[in-house]
């Protein structure tokens, strides 16, 4: 509903416009005359209410609070009555701040920024100045939604599971670990995306994937129809444990950077181009065929251990070759998986690192829950792939 004019012209009336924002300005005015306001209506309806039931009460003067903002500090006059019995709806007896102050600590903690410099940035812009352990008790709220976002109940079928990992610094029993952090981002049957969850690595190898794969398959997933990883230490044995009919892909893409860091940087173009031939190839055959005269090569002789890499994980190259163009587009294509993990590690880097695995998995979770919701639509390559899919795959592709 918009706001009248003449009653803008009044508040504004005789105002010096720099002053209308600034602390204790006008905007600040107008928050404690409404939040006064609301609170005195609310006390009338509390009194109305118990009038209708025959108790006796009345009001009994009022209490200064002083709450926070999103922008400033606020003294408000909050309405008492007699009988005690008043709890407001709009600022609860024990609450201090209002709740946009503690969505914008947890917007500013979730672009990556640590408890010091949402702190400056408050004193800064709002003179507001707040504690760590508030900051932190702010933040702290999130690990409930964690907790029950990686409880949810997922979707029956994924065609594409994308699992992949960072390295974030965690402080586990007084020593700094580097620990790995693996995500899961699924390709749902019309395209669209959804992050399964997030994994800090507690054990290494098959065990620790089987209980990722049973964890999944609790919540809901009766099938993954490929499953696209990065050489991640006994998960083929894991997911075919819990899913036995599962494609598993080594990623394309990270086997490429795998060979360009045996390399030099002046050598890495013609080095990824003479390797488009083996993962371009028609067949599994041409592509070992290709492989082996990359090895015979210049490229192959001066750097040996490339093509010893793409050997030692050809078993998981060759179902690439089985799928049409369309499907081997989207495996290949690792944008939206490339791009979560650009926004972890861009956020993870100004930390240095974290006390606990808690504190990990809140700030990781708040980047991918705000990755997520810039997600518009399916990938481009999608509607091609899913026909294809379905092709390949029949009834198990469930949409």
């Amino acid at each position: 509903m918009a706001i009248d004019k003449e009653v803008l012209d009044q508040l504004l009336a005789g105002r010096d416009p720099q002053e209308l924002f600034a602390k204790d300005g006008l905007l600040d005015e107008l928050k404690k005359a409404l939040s006064e306001r609301m609170l005195s209506a609310e006390l009338d309806e509390h009194l109305e209410s118990q009038g209708a039931e025959g108790a006796m009460n009345r009001r009994n003067g009022t209490s200064r609070k002083t709450m926070l903002t999103g922008t400033s500090k606020v003294t408000l006059d909050i309405p008492r009555d007699r009988a005690g019995t008043f709890d407001p709806k709009l600022i609860a007896k024990y609450q201090r701040r209002f709740p946009d102050f503690d969505d914008k600590i947890v917007s500013m903690y979730a672009r990556g920024m640590t408890v010091r410099e949402i702190r400056g940035h408050l004193e800064e812009l709002y003179g507001i100045d707040v504690s760590p352990d508030l900051i932190s008790t702010v933040t702290d709220a999130v690990l409930e939604t964690v907790a029950e976002w990686q409880g949810r109940p997922l979707d029956a079928c994924y065609p594409l599971v994308f699992f992949d990992a960072i390295r974030v610094k965690i402080r586990d029993e007084g020593f700094v670990r580097n620990k790995a952090v693996y995500i899961a981002l699924g390709i749902l049957p019309d395209g669209t995306k959804d992050i399964l969850g997030i994994w800090i690595e507690q054990t290494e190898g098959a065990k620790f994937w089987l209980r990722v794969m049973n964890e999944l398959k609790n919540r809901g997933v009766a099938d993954i129809l490929i499953a696209v990883v990065d050489g991640l230490k006994g998960f083929p044995e894991a997911i075919n444990a819990a899913f036995p009919e599962t494609v598993v892909q080594t990623c394309i893409v990270h086997l490429l950077r795998n060979s360009m860091s045996f390399a030099s940087w002046k050598d890495r173009k013609p080095i990824a181009q003479a390797l488009r031939s083996v993962y371009r190839a028609e067949t599994a055959e041409a592509g070992l065929a290709a492989l082996d005269a990359f090895e015979a090569g210049h490229w192959g002789k001066r750097h040996p251990a490339i093509a010893l890499s793409w050997r030692r994980h050809w078993d998981q190259v060759i179902p690439f070759f089985a799928f049409p163009e369309g499907v081997r587009r989207i495996i290949y294509t690792t944008n939206a998986i490339e791009a979560l993990n650009s926004k972890l590690r861009r956020a993870v880097r100004t930390r240095g690192h974290f006390p606990g695995d808690d504190a990990a998995m809140k700030l990781l979770y708040l980047v991918l829950n705000k990755a997520a919701e810039e997600w518009k639509r399916p990938p481009r390559e999608w509607s091609e792939a899913k026909t294809q899919f379905a092709v390949i795959f029949g009834e198990r592709f469930v949409i």
